[in-house]
């Protein structure tokens, strides 16, 4: 060897901060969810106390952004499709959805190129949940 140290990206998951990175998109999303009248459908679509809903979207977006795992373990596996199922995703609230979330990422300050791929991948599952609300 050379002595050349071969340097490892981060993950997704610690680019953003970690836990607390996670936790601070978390809040901003819910926050613009709950004060910007534009989302007010999507909010509709949300039990009263969002405390749980904020826990879990934390802990899906952790593991999702190659975090720890232990929201996964706790449940024994997760769909997020079929959780979705009952609430009727449209393309309407799909799409308030991502708006909420580009503001969020940008009120945080996600780095660009990060928040570009998650914008397109979560933009990827936005309109997946719409599709399968029309067709179901």
């Amino acid at each position: 060897m050379d002595g050349t140290v071969i340097e490892e990206k981060a993950s997704p998951y610690e680019r953003i901060g970690g836990a607390e990175g996670v936790r601070r998109l978390v809040d901003a999303f819910y926050d613009t969810m709950e004060r910007n009248p534009a989302y007010a459908e999507l909010r509709a679509m949300h039990e009263p106390d969002l405390g749980p809903t904020r826990d879990s979207l934390t802990g899906f977006l952790s593991v999702w952004l190659g975090g720890p795992r232990k929201w996964i373990e706790k449940r024994g596996g997760f769909c997020i499709m079929s959780r979705h199922a009952k609430m009727n995703v449209t393309g309407a609230t799909a799409g308030q959805w991502m708006a909420a979330m580009r503001d969020a990422l940008a009120e945080v300050g996600v780095e660009p190129e990060l928040a570009e791929k998650m914008d397109g991948a979560l933009s990827q599952l936005a309109e997946a949940m719409a599709w399968r609300g029309k067709a179901g």
